[in-house]
């Protein structure tokens, strides 16, 4: 019996339950058709054709019933650099529907690509990692204990060496106990203990931003490759000169200006100022020092 989060169309919760399950890491070799070969030699047995190194993790969705959450979790992978979408016991994903409505530009490639197959076959063959709000805080049962967050998982999951897949459950009940007996780990999002479920959309979202190292390098990241550079001692030494000849034209009392002048040591310090935004401060703080004068 299943004791997870119900959730509405979207994905919200309407029961507190557990939430869509997650399984993270499919490193696949190649991409499969709906039915694993006998390349996979044993239950999580590596393909012996595969490539040294590893691909990121494939995506499996275990029962959806709304086509949306599909694309949705297809968009996310796009937004991460994941492209292996598992699907087991899909919805109908129409062209004109929802799921490719909700996928964005994943529905050029991740959607269209995706492989169909049965729990059975995705057990056998990946080392599965399920996700879930609800946690055993003990080993009693050890269905949903001991857990990991997905941060952890990010570190840890490059030193599986094993296919392995992340799995999300159904939008109502996720995955079930007796699917969870089969998963080989346990994930959880850290969220308010409260109101800990989110839906399969964005438990989903979640993980794979959380997993995105395994897919994406620093350079393949719409941000710009730009090194931060301090600036020169120099340079700062100037900016504090500045500051004692301030603190001397505007008369600060000199019994203060030692303490003044440590504090802004610190301030400055973990600021880690570049050049540019050195000397910035250090014409303003000059222009400052000049106004007395020029006011006489």
């Amino acid at each position: 019996m299943d004791d997870s989060t119900a959730v509405d169309r979207n994905g919200d919760s309407t029961a507190p339950t557990n939430t869509s399950l997650l399984t993270a890491r499919s490193i696949l070799c190649t991409h499969t058709p709906a039915v694993m070969t006998d390349t996979h030699t044993s239950s999580h047995g590596s393909d012996a054709s595969a490539p040294d190194h590893r691909t990121p993790p494939a995506v499996a969705v275990v029962d959806a019933k709304f086509s949306g959450n599909v694309g949705t979790i297809a968009r996310a992978m796009k937004n991460f650099g994941f492209s292996d979408l598992l699907l087991v016991d899909p919805p109908e994903l129409d062209p004109d529907g929802e799921a490719y409505g909700f996928a964005g530009h994943a529905r050029e490639d991740v959607l269209p690509n995706a492989t169909e197959l049965s729990f059975d076959e995705l057990a056998s063959s990946y080392h599965t990692i399920g996700c879930t709000a609800v946690t055993n805080e003990d080993d009693r049962s050890h269905v949903r204990f001991p857990f990991s967050t997905p941060a952890e998982l990010a570190d840890r999951l490059p030193t599986v060496d094993a296919p392995t897949a992340l799995v999300f459950g159904r939008e109502r009940v996720g995955l079930t106990n007796d699917e969870l007996a089969r998963i080989d780990e346990i994930c959880s999002i850290p969220a308010n203990e409260e109101y800990p479920v989110l839906n399969l959309g964005q438990a989903a979202t979640v993980t794979l931003y959380e997993l995105r190292s395994l897919a994406l390098d620093a350079d393949e990241t719409q941000l710009p490759d730009v090194d931060r550079v301090r600036a020169s001692e120099q340079t700062i030494d100037r900016v504090y000169d500045q500051w004692s000849a301030l603190l001397e034209t505007i008369n600060h009392p000199p019994e203060k200006r030692e303490k003044a002048m440590r504090m802004l040591r610190r301030v400055y310090g973990r600021a880690d100022l570049t050049e540019r935004e050195a000397n910035t401060l250090l014409g303003l703080v000059r222009r400052a020092a000049e106004r007395p004068a020029e006011r006489d």
